[in-house]
């Protein structure tokens, strides 16, 4: 079975054209087989906030109004995923930048309102990624780059979370490749001390996850993206890494980041 790489990019990396040209170039020179999946929320609130758009954001989630997603639809699929498309284009990397609406590729369902509303928002399951469509642009030699943007299936566009998207085409390659999954952005990794890069914490399995958690190692924002990590393991993803965007280059010799595994 081929190995494939899912990679997300995010944090500042997004917002600093240095980190990100850095990260397409060894991104470019990865081998093998791989899928690059960002989001770009910073670029949108900025940009959302220049037309008049204030962010509403509950618990650090976005709530997605119509002018919102007019605004992260030319963000995500426009102005970000265009810009990397054609960073990779210059390095030799025949990349594709696609929404989940191109191909088919990623369809969602709008978040339920329950407690909160959150607009237009999408959710995945276990049927929303296409694999048939993902695997042919990988045999044509293309190299997919996937924003935050999906859609329903009956003309609506919907935001959906970028680590999200990234732990979903994982899990759904991963019926025909070796998949890893890997997790990008300005830290090394899961750190003891979140001020001290030094603190690294290496390898974390499934049952360290709640002691950590107690610890209070892992917290905020790290929390759901550990979980989303550790259903993807058991769904059949060999491993996810969580490193620092410029380290990419030593994950097939020195080790990158934190490795999670079941």
């Amino acid at each position: 079975m081929k190995q494939l790489t899912v990679i997300k990019i995010g944090g500042n990396v997004i917002d600093n054209s240095e980190k990100l040209h850095q990260f397409l170039v060894d991104f470019t020179a990865l081998p093998g087989d791989k899928i690059l999946i960002h989001g770009g929320g910073k670029i949108a609130t900025e940009l959302g906030t220049s037309l008049g758009i204030e962010p509403k954001l509950v618990d650090g989630r976005r709530i997605t109004d119509i002018e919102t997603l007019r605004v992260v639809t030319m963000v995500y699929g426009g102005l970000i995923n265009k810009n990397m498309v054609a960073q990779l284009q210059a390095r030799g990397c025949n990349a594709i930048g696609l929404s989940g609406a191109d191909g088919n590729v990623i369809k969602a369902v709008k978040r339920p309102v329950k407690e909160i509303d959150f607009g237009f928002v999408g959710d995945l399951d276990e049927h929303s990624v296409s694999v048939t469509t993902l695997d042919s642009l990988l045999k044509s030699n293309l190299i997919p780059v996937l924003c935050a943007i999906t859609h329903d299936g009956d003309s609506q566009l919907l935001n959906t979370n970028a680590d999200t998207i990234a732990s979903a085409v994982a899990v759904a390659m991963s019926s025909v490749y070796e998949t890893r999954l890997v997790y990008c952005f300005e830290k090394k990794g899961v750190l003891r001390d979140v001020e001290d890069e030094t603190s690294l914490v290496a390898e974390i399995r499934s049952e360290d996850f709640v002691r950590l958690q107690t610890e209070g190692i892992v917290s905020g924002g790290m929390i759901p993206k550990l979980h989303n990590a550790f259903e993807a393991i058991r769904q059949g993803v060999k491993a996810v890494y969580i490193g620092k965007a410029d380290e990419l280059p030593q994950i097939d010799t020195q080790g990158f980041g934190t490795r999670l595994i079941d």
